[in-house]
């Protein structure tokens, strides 16, 4: 299976980004970086600068169809851009749409809400995030790892680096692997 990790091209939090890439690869998927520009883009520990990775594709030449999941890290600033872009929101929103499996971890569900796609949904994320998901409709829950699957795809959230194991194990599950 092929897997979207779509991140901005600053402001990701590396380790949200990096295990679960790991652990994706590591049960036998491709995991494919996805950002709004070409080159390279910048991790962050918090609030400071880390590695930086190649992008394998852009938004605007990609597609849902190319992939079978997307999994979204978080880091403040990352969804804060993503969700600010035109073509990142409408990626996300056709993979939503497409009734694949979406994976957020931390403050990546700002994109889903800008995608309009968590109404009647219940899912977990950074705690400062629970009233802009109920102000979009969701339900929250102060969760390690929530799955949703009452909607028209399916849905893995988690809240912060500290349940990495929880949603990475439950991420591959998902995957079937």
């Amino acid at each position: 299976m092929r897997i979207a990790f779509l991140v901005a091209p600053e402001g990701v939090e590396q380790v949200e980004l990096t295990d679960p890439w790991k652990n994706v690869e590591h049960a036998g998927h491709t995991p494919r970086l996805v950002s709004t520009t070409a080159g390279r883009i910048q991790a962050f520990n918090h609030l400071d600068s880390a590695d930086t990775f190649q992008v394998d594709q852009t938004v605007d030449e990609t597609s849902a169809d190319e992939y079978d999941a997307l999994l979204l890290p978080g880091g403040v600033a990352n969804p804060d851009a993503l969700r600010m872009d035109d073509d990142a929101v409408r990626l996300v929103k056709t993979f939503c749409e497409s009734g694949k499996l979406v994976a957020a971890i931390c403050h990546a569900p700002w994109t889903l809400i800008e995608a309009d796609v968590v109404r009647d949904r219940t899912l977990t994320s950074w705690p400062s995030l629970q009233t802009d998901l109920r102000n979009a409709g969701a339900h929250w829950v102060d969760e390690e790892v929530v799955v949703d699957d009452d909607g028209p795809f399916p849905l893995v959230t988690s809240r912060k680096p500290d349940d990495l194991k929880a949603f990475c194990e439950t991420v591959v599950n998902q995957l079937g692997g």
